[in-house]
């Protein structure tokens, strides 16, 4: 028996009765799946079928220089931050709601709190939890709990969407011809972890990291145009008679800033709580935020370096996680917002307990 009968005698009858020109296409097949997983950041991949084509850009090269810069400079602030007075908002037996700069991380506040008495209202050591995180850059209102009880049903709060919530940022583009819209896409990391946008129809379907496209939903309102305006307060977190406008496709509106560009103070109603949300659609409309580098915003505004962006976490309302008893929170005003309505509502804040 030659060597050739010998190894068909030990293969499957089903097999031989398989023609060769099938097994040719079927091992070129098993050899492009492979090749596909393989190199799953090429862009033909992401591109094609095999995984949903983000329609926002990639990071721009100029942020991985800007992003580590700033991130050592954080750092640095971070370790020899303390928390003020005047930078706690509210407090109570149960929780405390603190005024985060930016350009510092969450954990620094925590830090602070633990290593100082600055909690006035209970005698013993608080069991101190960050019920919600800020990027590093953004600014605004932070919840630390004082029990794990509280910390647990404020996480589930959250989760749920049960905290509305609204921000405030400065965007340079071109004023919008819409004065309130609503925006809903797909959200997920492309190749790199890179968030991006993603069409609404993509939802559900697997990134290259094994995650799936969520689904995201922010509100918009323009308050000031190059500062031409009225500060309005947050309205009930519903903004009504609003335009719509569910992604589908790419943008197409251009990303060239001038000296002739716009800057446009707009508050944001985030419904969904995904990663760089109101970042992330503010930059697929056209009005990136200022300094937002990471998605196309301007690092350099009238001769100026941009330290960080200009994002600031307005106002919180919930249920407060312990008595039940609606809350609701707003910030003081951070500089570069404060310039813009007039320096009168700079350090204005507003806590209001709802019977």
């Amino acid at each position: 028996m030659t060597k050739v009968a010998l190894l068909a005698s030990h293969l499957p009858r089903r097999l031989l009765t398989i023609p060769s020109e099938t097994l040719l296409r079927q091992h070129r097949m098993m050899e492009v799946d492979t090749e596909r997983r393989s190199v799953e950041g090429s862009d033909e991949v992401l591109s094609g079928s095999y995984y949903p084509t983000p329609l926002s850009p990639p990071y721009p090269l100029l942020s991985k220089k800007v992003e580590l810069h700033r991130a050592m400079s954080a750092s640095a602030r971070s370790g020899r931050y303390v928390l003020s007075a005047a930078d706690i908002v509210f407090e109570d037996h149960y929780l405390m709601v603190a005024n985060k700069p930016a350009g510092v991380y969450c954990e620094a506040i925590l830090s602070s709190l633990s290593s100082s008495s600055m909690s006035s209202t209970i005698n013993v050591k608080p069991e101190l939890h960050l019920a919600n995180r800020l990027d590093r850059d953004t600014s605004g209102l932070m919840i630390i709990t004082k029990s794990h009880k509280a910390a647990g049903r404020l996480v589930n709060a959250f989760t749920e969407h049960k905290v509305k919530k609204t921000y405030l940022a400065l965007c340079v583009g071109y004023a919008p011809n819409w004065n309130k819209i609503r925006i809903s896409s797909g959200h997920g990391r492309s190749k790199f972890g890179a968030w991006r946008v993603y069409s609404a129809d993509d939802t559900g379907r697997v990134l290259p990291g094994g995650s799936s496209v969520k689904h995201m939903v922010t509100s918009f309102e323009v308050l000031f145009i190059d500062g031409k305006g009225k500060f309005r307060e947050p309205a009930d977190h519903e903004l009504n008679e609003v335009d719509a406008v569910v992604v589908k496709e790419k943008t197409e509106r251009e990303m060239n800033f001038s000296e002739s560009s716009n800057e446009i103070l707009i508050r944001a109603y985030p419904q969904s709580g995904r990663t760089h949300q109101i970042r992330l659609h503010s930059q697929y409309l056209g009005l990136p935020i200022k300094g937002d580098v990471k998605y196309g915003g301007v690092h350099e505004w009238k001769g100026i370096i941009c330290d960080t962006h200009a994002l600031h976490a307005e106002s919180l309302s919930f249920n407060h996680p312990i008595t039940g008893v609606p809350v609701r929170i707003q910030a003081p005003l951070p500089l570069w917002a404060s310039e813009i309505c007039g320096h009168k509502m700079e350090g204005l804040y507003l806590f209001a307990i709802i019977d």
